[in-house]
């Protein structure tokens, strides 16, 4: 048995989990997600806890109780808290500008590079070297940041680039004559 499948998982007030044939979703203060069910994995309600267990004894149905009980705590506290990345932009005219659903760059190309931000989505910037993304998907919220650090990733020499704003960048030592 998956030792993160046994750990249920609380659910807050005004979270509300609707189970349904092939489809588990889950409603509360920020918004709505939804997912397909594992037909090896049964979830259960019970009374403010959900509790996911294995049917049978497979390794595959194992492996997926926990994997899906991660999933499901994400999206509890996705609809309560939500998710958020922030990112930073090092170099010398380097900024970002939210405007809507579009985030314009300049991060040293001849041209602004422009990222459309998906629905559910919400991309601030605070100031011109700073972006914050949020929102109630963790998957989504790192798949637009992750994006987002692509367009410029930061170089080994100087780091120059876009990072997280946690992130520690090693710089290589440049050549010697």
């Amino acid at each position: 048995m998956s030792r993160i499948a046994k750990n249920p998982i609380a659910l807050p007030k005004g979270v509300e989990v609707t189970l349904a044939t092939g489809s588990i979703s889950v409603k509360g203060p920020l918004g709505n997600l939804a997912r397909p069910a594992d037909p090896n994995v049964g979830v259960q309600k019970e009374g403010d806890v959900l509790v996911c267990k294995a049917l049978g004894n497979s390794r595959h149905a194992v492996a997926m109780s926990g994997t899906l009980r991660a999933l499901l705590a994400n999206m509890v506290t996705g609809v309560t808290k939500g998710f958020e990345k922030r990112l930073a932009l090092v170099g010398v005219g380097y900024r970002a500008q939210a405007q809507g659903d579009k985030l314009n760059l300049s991060v040293g190309f001849s041209h602004p590079v422009v990222h459309q931000i998906p629905k559910g989505i919400k991309v601030v910037t605070p100031t011109q070297t700073e972006i914050v993304v949020s929102g109630v998907d963790k998957q989504l919220v790192g798949q637009v940041a992750a994006e987002i650090r692509d367009s410029r990733p930061p170089e080994p020499y100087k780091g120059k680039g876009v990072r997280y704003a946690n992130e520690q960048i090693v710089l290589k030592e440049t050549k010697k004559k």
